[in-house]
């Protein structure tokens, strides 16, 4: 158990490590939190720097959610006996760990991003199948209605729901995709809030399709 708990702690860490953040300072000291919606993970970075600079962001909190659930759990720690529950279980604690790291970074304040990208790393660390029904209903959405926020808290739910109905899925899979969509939900409740008033801003180009994003 101390093993699991340490892992969970190293997660946490390598997930406040924020993307926006780090390639910010970088960029000679850009803090993107000050710009657009306020939000330090791809789509504000998208918005207000452009598509290179969302590109690194995006590869950065990806690559973390990734290492933190295909690589970590598995790392024998020196001076430990691997007491873990198993690979599987360890692998949602971290996977979890890490976007409530990304979303409530240690190193800034614990004002990060929103989590999507970090747990889109996370699910290709442990079940890449499951990132085409989330990536499907993401995209389906945003195209239909233009809300980024509405497709992310719908993609994080489709991943829910085929990990519940999917025969013979794992109570440790199972149990990383409620809790990591529940996350995802809080995360974008000021967008539910905007999107009940009207005042959500709307994608009318997306960067999939080599055209910037903008807002209406």
């Amino acid at each position: 158990m101390t093993s699991l708990i340490i892992k969970a702690v190293l997660a946490y860490l390598l997930g406040s490590l924020v993307g926006g953040l780090l390639v910010g300072r970088l960029r000679g000291g850009i803090d993107i939190r000050r710009l657009g919606s306020g939000n330090a993970g791809g789509t504000n970075a998208l918005r207000t720097q452009g598509k290179g600079f969302a590109f690194w962001v995006l590869l950065i909190d990806i690559g973390k959610g990734w290492l933190a659930t295909a690589a970590l759990p598995s790392v024998a720690l020196p001076g430990l006996a691997d007491a873990t529950p198993g690979l599987a279980w360890t692998a949602t604690v971290c996977g979890l760990a890490v976007i409530v790291g990304h979303v409530y970074p240690l190193w800034y304040g614990f004002r990060g991003g929103k989590g999507v990208a970090t747990l889109i790393g996370a699910v290709l660390g442990t079940a890449p199948v499951l990132l085409l029904p989330m990536l499907a209903v993401w995209l389906l959405t945003v195209l239909l209605t233009g809300y980024v926020g509405l497709g992310s808290m719908l993609g994080a739910a489709a991943l829910a729901a085929v990990a519940a109905a999917r025969p013979g899925m794992r109570a440790p899979l199972l149990t990383f995709g409620l809790l990591a969509a529940a996350l995802i939900v809080y995360t974008h409740r000021s967008n539910i809030g905007r999107m009940c008033c009207g005042t959500e801003p709307r994608a009318r180009r997306l960067w999939l399709f080599g055209t910037r994003a903008r807002s209406s």
